[in-house]
C-alpha cells in the first residue's frame, strides 16, 4: 500500500499572544471533554485523560507548563496521529488504543533523535476513540492522538531552553523526517500486532475494493432524477474491513465547490458477510434491468427494496450463516 496512506501526521502551534493563549486553553479543554466534535466524554474520577511525559496530566498543569516553556514565538506546538481507520479495523479492539500509543510516544522518540535532540522533549498527549464521517464508509472505529509539545527544548550544550522549531525547506524539511518516523513505526508496529503478512492483507482489501468498483464500468443500473437531470447510477457493494461489507449504490458526486464530479459509493446497510452482500447485490441489479419504474425514481426504488429485503429477510436470500454475527442494517437514506 502507498506509505503516505497509512497514518496522518500534522503539526500547527499556537503564538504567545492574548488570544493564541485563550485558544490554547480551550483547545485543551475541547480535547480533554471531546473524543469529536458531538461526542462529549465523561471524566472518571482516578482516571486522567492526558498521557503525561513532562508537561502535565491536566488542564491546568500543561497550560502552566507551556506558559513556562514558551519561546519569543511560539506558545504551544500541536501533532496529531491519525492512523489508516482500514489499518486500525484489522487491530482487536481493546488494543487499538494501546497501538495509537505506542505508535505516539516511539514515532516522537524517533523523530527527535534523527533531529540529535538527546535531552528528550516535554510532551503531553490524549487519546480520541471517534468514529469516521467519511461518505463511503461511516461510523469506523478510528482513534488517534493530540499531542502538545512546548515552544522550548533543554539544550545540554548552552544550559539553557531553546526555540523548537519545525523546518520545512530544501536544506532540512522536519515535516517530511516526521512523516518518515512515523510511516516506519506504523510498519513495525503492524507487524506485531497484525503479523508479517499485514501489508498482503491490506493490498487484497484494496484490490477487491477496486474490482467491486469495476461495476461502474458496465451499463448504469438507472437513473436518479435531481432538478429535472438524469444522474446514473450502479447498485454495487464495497468491502469495509475483512470481515464486513457494504451494499449500496455508485453514482457521481461533487465532493468540493468547484471540484469534477468523482463517482463514489455511499452505503445503504453495512456489517454484511461478503458473499451474501455479493448474493443480494446480484439480484438487485438483476431486478433493476428487468424492472419497469414508470414515474418512480429508480433509486428510491432500489433503496426501498434493499430495506424491506434484509427486515424481511426474503426467503430467496441465502442469510449468513449462523457463525456470522446478526445483521445490523445500517441505512443511510
Amino acid at each position: 500500500m502507498d506509505r503516505k496512506q497509512m497514518c496522518i501526521a500534522n503539526v500547527k502551534y499556537k503564538k504567545p499572544t492574548a488570544d493564541d493563549s485563550k485558544r490554547a486553553k480551550n483547545l485543551l479543554r475541547y480535547l480533554t471533554y471531546r473524543d469529536g466534535c458531538d461526542d462529549y466524554v465523561k471524566q472518571v474520577s482516578g482516571v486522567e485523560r492526558w498521557v503525561d511525559r513532562g508537561l502535565g496530566s491536566t488542564v491546568s498543569e500543561i497550560v502552566r507548563t507551556c506558559d513556562d516553556f514558551r519561546s519569543d514565538h511560539v506558545l504551544v506546538f500541536t501533532l496529531v496521529f491519525n492512523p489508516n481507520p482500514s489499518l486500525v479495523a484489522m487491530i482487536p479492539h481493546d488494543d487499538r488504543e494501546q497501538f495509537v500509543k505506542e505508535l505516539t510516544e516511539s514515532t516522537l522518540d524517533d523523530f527527535f533523535e534523527a533531529r540529535d535532540v538527546d535531552t528528550g522533549v516535554e510532551f503531553s498527549y490524549v487519546v480520541h476513540h471517534r468514529h469516521t464521517d467519511d461518505p463511503q464508509a461511516p461510523g469506523q472505529h478510528d482513534p488517534h492522538t493530540h499531542v502538545i509539545l512546548p515552544g522550548t527544548i533543554w539544550d545540554e550544550e548552552v544550559g539553557e531552553r531553546s526555540d523548537l522549531f519545525f523546518s520545512q525547506n530544501k536544506k532540512v524539511n522536519h515535516i517530511d523526517m516526521l512523516h518518515r518516523a512515523t510511516e516506519q513505526n506504523m510498519e513495525v508496529l503492524m507487524e506485531r500486532y497484525i503479523g508479517l503478512d499485514w501489508e498482503q492483507r491490506v493490498d487484497a482489501l484494496f484490490d477487491l475494493r477496486e474490482q467491486q468498483a469495476e461495476v461502474t464500468k458496465t451499463e448504469a443500473h438507472g437513473e436518479h432524477l435531481v432538478n429535472g437531470q438524469a444522474i446514473r447510477f450502479w447498485c454495487g457493494l464495497r468491502q469495509v474491513d475483512e470481515d464486513n461489507c457494504a451494499i449500496g449504490y455508485y453514482m457521481p458526486f461533487i465532493t468540493e465547490e468547484g471540484a469534477v464530479p468523482e463517482i463514489q459509493f455511499r452505503p445503504l446497510a453495512t456489517g454484511l458477510q461478503t458473499d451474501y452482500a455479493q448474493t443480494l447485490s446480484s439480484k438487485l441489479r438483476s431486478m433493476m434491468q428487468a424492472e419497469d419504474f414508470g414515474e418512480a425514481d429508480p433509486l428510491l426504488v432500489y433503496i426501498e427494496t434493499v430495506r424491506m429485503l434484509l427486515e424481511d429477510e426474503r426467503e430467496d436470500i441465502a442469510p449468513p450463516n449462523e457463525n456470522t454475527p446478526s445483521v445490523t442494517p445500517d441505512f443511510d437514506l
